[in-house]
């Protein structure tokens, strides 16, 4: 394990730490006017009662559902990316690592994240999803690959759907190549990297640009008793490395992204353009010669938008770096057995892409 990771400091939702002009709402005030003042861009701040907040955030879906018809990707996308502008001004006092409301919910990162702040305002959202992760991080998710529970850290990509999963542990357990060197390009939670671990690699080096992943790995790390095989690094693609790996995996995003992208999970979701030919590019440079890559992927984009590309695909047709040695697919499940699929996805697959360099003529 890395001696330096100390120095990296978690990202953590954004704050506010000054006095700010902002309405107060209480529960008999007149929630559709509230939402207009949000929409308009004034600040809304939560009294009396959490569920005051939840009262204010049902009315304003309410709100802007009526004004976003379109349902397709692209129109929710727009529904999703409006609803979080206005309902990032609807705040929450917080005083002493707790929020000031009553019957709000105890979140143990308002003091792990917040050690140096004492009073603050925090979006309404912002503390659902804390509240949500730390229930997560608290209770864990069990991962059946692994026959592990794990702890996802705030802010950190973590499956629901473990159908990828499962087509790798299957491809990886008739794996009988050298297993001496392995590099997990976007580590997220750990998941491929202690799958490779149990599965007898000696050690991995691990990276991701999200400084929460490489904590919440760390942590893991320790607790699971596999921090000697591990090197963290913090860093795009293969910054820093010097390793010649046996295997190199890469679980890249599965969408192309339409958007500026932010740091943590919208990353983990989405990938630009050139993320493909920088990975493939540096790839190469950091193979053993017998190495491998193993890509996890989907075709969901293809599914979204029948005129989407398939970034490896590319690769494959328009370079002469690799060739495929092995395509696996999966359907994908829904995520509960109660639930039957009619949406765009139910056509979706997972995949496991085993590529080899071409031999050099």
């Amino acid at each position: 394990m890395n001696e330096d990771l100390q120095s990296i400091q978690a990202d953590r939702p954004d704050i506010i730490t000054t006095e700010i002009e902002a309405i107060s709402f209480y529960r008999k005030m007149d929630t559709e006017a509230t939402v207009k003042d949000m929409i308009a861009g004034k600040y809304v701040l939560v009294e009396e009662f959490y569920s005051n907040g939840l009262q204010v955030l049902k009315e304003l879906r309410k709100n802007l559902l009526l004004k976003h018809t379109d349902k397709s990707f692209q129109g929710q996308r727009e529904y999703r990316a409006a609803f979080r502008e206005a309902s990032h001004r609807l705040l929450l006092k917080v005083k002493d690592n707790k929020l000031t409301v009553k019957k709000g919910p105890d979140s143990g990162w308002l003091t792990l994240l917040y050690p140096d702040v004492s009073e603050f305002y925090v979006s309404f959202p912002e503390m659902q999803g804390m509240n949500s992760s730390w229930q997560w991080y608290e209770t864990g998710i069990e991962i059946k690959t692994l026959d592990l529970t794990l702890k996802p850290y705030y802010g950190t990509y973590f499956p629901t759907r473990f159908d990828h999963l499962k087509l790798f542990d299957k491809w990886l357990k008739k794996y009988d190549g050298a297993k001496d060197n392995a590099i997990d390009i976007g580590v997220g939670s750990g998941i491929l990297t202690f799958q490779l671990i149990q599965n007898g690699f000696k050690n991995i080096f691990a990276t991701d640009t999200n400084k929460n992943a490489i904590i919440g790995v760390a942590e893991e790390s320790k607790r699971l008793g596999f921090e000697d095989k591990i090197t963290l690094n913090h860093g795009d693609l293969f910054d820093n490395c010097d390793v010649k790996a046996d295997l190199i995996v890469f679980n890249p995003p599965w969408l192309l992204a339409k958007h500026a992208l932010e740091e943590g999970i919208d990353k983990a979701m989405y990938y630009e353009e050139d993320l493909f030919p920088r990975f493939f590019e540096q790839a190469q440079e950091h193979l053993t010669p017998d190495g491998k890559i193993v890509l996890i992927f989907s075709n969901l984009a293809q599914v979204v938008d029948k005129e989407s590309s398939h970034p490896i695909i590319e690769e494959l047709r328009n370079h002469n770096r690799f060739r495929k040695e092995l395509h696996l697919t999966r359907d994908v499940r829904a995520s509960s057995r109660r639930t039957k699929r009619r949406d765009s996805r139910e056509n979706e697959k997972v995949e496991l892409w085993v590529l080899v360099p071409k031999e050099k003529k």
